[in-house]
């Protein structure tokens, strides 16, 4: 995949830049680092500029998180309430859950949404959330320009930087990714685990309650 990438870029310039980098955050295992590094390592050896390696890989990100938000704002609560009717006992969830957690990203969503585009895999998927809880649409685009702009700009420098041996960054930010997976992993079953437990006590206290009434 690296080469069919770099060929791309090679290729088109600019604008195979900022169609990788929308395509990569569409589908995340595609690698943003090579993208963005050897990006920056071309604008040693050509006529490219780095300023404008970050514009068009922000463009391309912008245009990514678009779609995703989109897709986002197709799965509404309601949509999503009827899914969690059918697989939410399997899962321990329900639609107070989902309601709680929309709540929550209405409250912390601009945040969110910066903050989780310098974390690999959570960078692109966050747009769907953002989506489904119909965040401010003129809020998710500055937010996440802002901060893939941030992220681009530090990896294409990082690129300049290092040169013929951008493949040092890349090899560091897939030890990144495996160790943010891997946290990210242990988050999840943890907060699974957080469910089942709150389920049951509530189970518990309720039959307390009801056993004093009795």
């Amino acid at each position: 995949m690296q080469e069919w990438i770099i060929n791309i870029m090679n290729q088109f310039g600019y604008f195979g830049i900022a169609l990788l980098i929308a395509i990569e955050n569409i589908f995340p295992p595609i690698p943003s680092e090579v993208i963005l590094t050897f990006g920056g390592f071309m604008t040693t050896y050509t006529d490219m500029n780095i300023w404008l390696v970050v514009l068009f890989a922000t463009i391309g990100s912008v245009v990514g998180a678009i779609v995703l938000y989109s897709v986002g704002r197709l799965l509404t609560p309601e949509r999503l309430g009827r899914l969690i009717d059918k697989v939410g006992p399997v899962l321990r969830l329900k639609r107070e859950d989902i309601n709680k957690a929309e709540g929550w990203f209405n409250r912390k969503g601009n945040f969110t949404v910066f903050f989780c585009r310098f974390i690999p895999i959570v960078r692109s998927l966050i747009s769907i959330p953002a989506g489904m809880a119909s965040m401010n649409f003129g809020s998710f685009l500055i937010f996440t320009t802002v901060g893939s702009a941030i992220w681009n700009v530090v990896l294409v420098y990082l690129g300049t930087v290092f040169g013929e041996n951008w493949e040092t960054i890349v090899n560091f930010m897939n030890k990144y990714s495996s160790a943010t997976a891997v946290v990210l992993g242990v988050i999840a079953i943890g907060v699974v685990a957080w469910f089942i437990i709150l389920r049951k006590n509530k189970k518990i206290t309720n039959k307390k309650a009801e056993n004093k009434k009795l």
